[in-house]
């Protein structure tokens, strides 16, 4: 896996041009160029030239933002088409709406081999969303599919899964919770950065740190967004705090010195510590780039 572990991920339309810059000046760890249900259909074809024109402003601008696009569905038959016009250099992932199964994500990444030798762009990753029934009954194969390096667990207010399952949307997500924790465990599995649904609700604030805080205590380690107000507070709750690097800094040192004194388990802070706590704290310090 290449893609880099994004706390958020802010969706844009791809065919607004000034929005692009709008979106890579919120702060977001990733910008997600949309072609797919933002952009009218009598405005897809000329979107791509858009997006493309877009993907080249933005890396020049940021050589460290992540910038991916959602492309159409395989179903749709445009697919091939936006990928043809929109995998140019500066591109780090495509995002890939509607997959079912394993065979879906072979599918991309076939086209992605072609194009990429084609418009000279190695290295694309796949982003899939789990917003099929099928997604979620296939979530480990997919998962474990090529080029695949993040998926993330459903939870829209209002969104393909919401109609596929008939769950009724709560703040508290309880009616989604199997469904993103299959998601959770099959990019654990798969070694991919589990990433949760977007809020939707644009001007609760408190709901979305709230939401935020109860997906990454379940596990996930970033967000969708889809308003640039959102991103600061997705940033701040899947981000490493002072006190939260403080705490793992300080149990992987208390364990490190009473190794060396001869003891494999030490108490630190109120906390009993062996080498599974040690090992976790080293995990999280390096999954968030955090230096010893």
């Amino acid at each position: 896996m290449t893609l880099r572990p994004y706390r958020s991920i802010l969706f844009v339309p791809g065919h607004r041009a000034g929005w692009a810059e709008k979106a890579a000046a919120s702060g977001a760890d990733a910008v997600v160029l949309d072609l797919e249900d933002s952009v009218p259909d009598g405005e897809k074809a000329a979107a791509r030239a858009v997006v493309a024109a877009s993907v080249a402003r933005l890396r020049s601008a940021d050589p460290r933002l992540g910038i991916g696009v959602r492309v159409n569905p395989l179903a749709t038959g445009l697919a091939g088409t936006d990928l043809e016009e929109v995998v140019v250099p500066g591109l780090d992932f495509v995002f890939a709406p509607k997959v079912t199964g394993a065979s879906d994500a072979v599918r991309f990444d076939a086209l992605l081999d072609h194009f990429e030798r084609r418009n000279g762009v190695t290295g694309l990753d796949l982003f899939v969303p789990a917003e099929t029934v099928a997604a979620i009954q296939h979530c480990e194969e997919i998962a474990a599919g090529p080029r695949v390096a993040a998926m993330v667990g459903p939870t829209a207010e209002h969104a393909d899964i919401t109609r596929a399952v008939g769950f009724e949307w709560t703040p508290e997500g309880e009616e989604t919770l199997f469904l993103r924790s299959r998601v959770l465990l099959a990019c654990r599995g798969a070694g991919i950065h589990p990433v949760t649904g977007l809020w939707e609700r644009l001007d609760d604030l408190d709901g979305l740190r709230a939401f935020a805080v109860r997906g990454r205590r379940l596990g996930f380690r970033g967000m969708i967004a889809i308003h640039p107000r959102h991103v600061p507070v997705v940033n701040e709750v899947f981000g490493p705090s002072p006190e939260r690097i403080a705490f793992h800094r300080g149990l992987a040192e208390a364990y490190e010195k009473a190794v060396a004194e001869g003891a494999g388990a030490v108490r630190y802070e109120g906390v009993h510590v062996d080498r599974a706590h040690y090992e976790t704290a080293l995990e999280w310090l390096a999954s968030h780039g955090v230096r010893r």
